[in-house]
């Protein structure tokens, strides 16, 4: 049947610039500009918020993660190319475009998509919950004399003291601004010396306060809420007795990323600025978000103050941060939400667990591979439980693992402990540069070594990005390694919330290649070779490279070359040359992207064979698989890289290759899967629109992640 789109209003960031006849195949046209890229992602999340299929309270929570990302792209992306054009980088982009050209194209996108977020909150979704589940968020004017006095007695009893007013004067200078805080600017007059004052005031958490039904305190079962800056300003004059308040609005500010910080999401545009200009200190504030109604008094005051340009301040007509909104979108109202998901346990896991006898889970990897895919099946029972069974098993001598994020109160690191308690030995490597992270790992770093675990810092210069655990064990006077790799941290938090893969092999090869990984990261021993295991930085890259050449031959000998590679993200420019030159040999060619992705498909006589897809779901993909045809005898990996330049180059990566035909199948049904879906799947074009597809009339519903829950059911029957 005809693939049918839908008609959701997305406005398109990426500009490409008209492709030059006979253009090679570096020229800046074939490629899609990154940031611009990364925008368009956001407005495919924004989607999610718009649709109407979507739960009412998804669709809140899509909002808040929309808002969250936007945060975080201003802070890295654009905070990284103020330090560029500040330090007069005069390299482009693979796009052609310099860090100013970027900037005004980026501040066009960021203020359409964040105009377009808000207005889809304040016109569409905050009615749509107050008509269907009596969730209001109310303004002070809005409230009767009874909820004013239970709130002017909370006011008092839980906030009034806790605010800090700043003044600005010759004997007050204008106060830091802390990152992405809401606070109130007031301007304030005194009517005796007739001269005009500016305080700030920032605003506490929570930020939603709960306002009661009536005024007997009766909930009526409604939920209604108040923003705090409302009640605050309500207040305002008490705080400034003898002051005449002439405003109070709130505003909000987002500051570069620390230059100090190799910054995760940034290091590509940081490592463009020399080691003094980084240390400078460029503009620290990038973005000012005003109320609509600030007076234009206070606004130039603070654009004064915050050393910005017009083009920084964007004007919110209405809530301000709606990164709040995940307040509101974790109200228990099941109806209203995505129907609740349980993992389910991996057959050969659940099976084993009847008998007296139950084999360990030793014993039921040395039967074969186990591939396991969250949230579809049970990380607990499956990734969680190998290492507990470590930590107690008296065989076991030694367990090694990469710790790139974990949950706060973490099962993972309470087994370690216990292992290196029972005398195992127990190495881990912490990568204390995980972005938001840092502080959390440096906590559990420390608690581990005063545990006896060997702790390690990851490599200088290079992130530690890889999931591996290295599990070496006595059996019979042999010595014999098992393994998980996969594709996902070690967090069972987000393994409920990620779509990630993990292998659990005894196989020798690659139990000896993830021995060499670790001797590489906790010693010295960069000339490490790999039997089966790509590992960057440096073989993956080349390793990935020969086999895209292997399909060119293919499809040169026989005319069946056949790629399929699913990841987070594509942008390494070699990779995508290289994609270029399979699809020009005429190799079929399917990505399946999540986020941005810097290759434009369909172009005649370029891409006219490479198709790139987007899924976006509930949950948030995040697996990589990659899939050659060799001439019928498929090779099919899984890792953690995707095809990136800073994966490829700025990291210590792992991928391997899944060799049991049954699990070969498991991954390529997966891939076709994703393929096939006519419900959450966007096709990119080479203009750089997504469209969203649609079943035809009479057309079968095929959506990806539904589909995967399905399986996951199906394989424990």
């Amino acid at each position: 049947m005809t693939t049918q789109y839908a008609a959701i209003p997305i406005l398109r960031a990426v500009n490409p610039t008209p492709l030059p006849d006979g253009a090679s195949l570096d020229t800046p046209a074939l490629y899609f500009n990154k940031e611009l890229s990364w925008v368009d992602f956001n407005w495919r999340v924004l989607a999610l918020a718009m649709d109407e299929r979507t739960p009412l309270l998804e669709r809140v929570k899509f909002v808040a993660i929309t808002a969250s990302n936007l945060d975080e792209f201003v802070q890295k992306r654009i905070g990284g190319l103020r330090r560029q054009e500040a330090a007069d980088v005069r390299q482009l982009s693979d796009d052609g475009r310099t860090p100013t050209e970027q900037l005004r194209l980026l501040h066009h996108a960021t203020t359409q998509i964040h105009s377009r977020m808000t207005a889809l909150w304040e016109n569409e979704l905050k009615p749509r919950l107050a008509a269907e589940a009596d969730v209001r968020l109310l303004r002070y004017a809005d409230l009767n004399a009874g909820q004013r006095a239970h709130l002017h007695e909370h006011f008092h009893a839980e906030i009034y003291q806790v605010l800090t007013p700043l003044a600005v004067d010759p004997g007050h200078p204008f106060p830091f601004i802390s990152n992405l805080s809401l606070s109130l600017a007031v301007v304030l007059r005194n009517r005796k010396q007739q001269t005009t004052h500016f305080a700030r005031i920032k605003l506490p958490r929570p930020r939603l306060l709960t306002v009661p039904g009536d005024a007997e305190g009766d909930s009526t079962g409604q939920t209604l809420l108040l923003p705090i800056e409302q009640l605050v300003a309500a207040h305002i004059d008490e705080l400034f007795p003898g002051m005449e308040v002439v405003s109070a609005h709130p505003f909000r500010v987002t500051r570069n990323a620390d230059v100090r910080r190799d910054e995760e999401e940034a290091e590509d545009l940081l490592e463009m600025i020399s080691a003094e200009l980084r240390e400078r200190r460029f503009a620290a504030v990038v973005r000012l978000e005003v109320d609509k109604a600030m007076p234009e008094y206070d606004r130039q005051l603070l654009v004064r103050e915050l050393n910005l340009r017009p083009e920084d301040v964007y004007e919110v007509d209405g809530l301000l941060d709606l990164t709040c909104l995940f307040q509101l979108a974790n109200i228990n109202w099941p109806a209203l939400k995505y129907a609740a998901w349980e993992p389910v346990i991996p057959l050969r896991l659940q099976l084993e667990g009847e008998s007296k006898d139950t084999p360990d889970i030793f014993a039921i990897i040395r039967q074969g591979d186990l591939l396991v895919h969250h949230p579809y099946d049970s990380f607990a029972a499956s990734t969680q439980r190998l290492i507990e069974e470590a930590a107690e098993d008296p065989q076991v001598l030694a367990i090694k693992q990469t710790l790139y994020r974990t949950s706060d109160d973490s099962p993972i690191v309470k087994a370690l402990i216990r292992a290196a308690e029972k005398g195992k030995q127990v190495a881990v490597l912490v990568e204390v540069s995980a972005r938001f992270d840092e502080a959390n790992n440096i906590e559990w770093a420390q608690i581990l070594e005063n545990a006896g675990v060997h702790v390690t810092y990851g490599l200088v210069g290079l992130k530690t990005h890889t999931k591996a655990t290295l599990i070496v064990r006595s059996e019979r006077e042999r010595i014999r390694t098992y393994c998980h790799i996969g594709t996902g941290n070690y967090n069972p938090k987000t393994a409920r919330l990620y779509t990630d893969l993990g292998l659990l092999t005894c196989r020798p090869e690659l139990g000896r290649d993830v021995v060499n990984l670790f001797h590489f990261l906790t010693g010295y021993a960069p000339g490490q070779r790999y039997e089966q295991a790509l590992v960057a930085p440096e073989h993956m890259r080349t390793r990935f490279e020969a086999l895209i050449d292997a399909e060119i031959a293919h499809q040169q000998q026989t005319g069946d070359g056949r790629i399929i590679a699913k990841m987070n993200g594509l942008d390494d420019k070699r990779m995508v040359r290289r994609l270029y030159e399979a699809s020009q040999a005429g190799v079929q060619i399917d990505l399946i992207i999540r986020g941005h992705c810097t290759l434009r498909p369909g172009l005649p006589g370029y891409s006219d064979n490479i198709r790139v897809i987007s899924i976006l779901g509930r949950f948030l993909e995040h697996d990589r698989i990659f899939y050659f045809h060799n001439h019928g005898k498929p090779i099919t990996i899984i890792g953690s890289a995707d095809w990136r330049t800073r994966n490829l180059t700025r990291r210590v990566e792992l991928a391997v290759p899944v060799t049991d035909p049954a699990l070969q199948q498991q991954l390529i049904d997966i891939l076709h899967t994703a393929l096939a879906d006519n419900r959450s799947a966007w096709e990119l074009d080479a203009e750089g629109y997504y469209r969203l597809r649609l079943p035809a009339p009479g057309e079968e519903v095929r959506e990806f992640q539904p589909e995967m829950m399905a399986a996951a059911r199906r394989r424990t029957e």
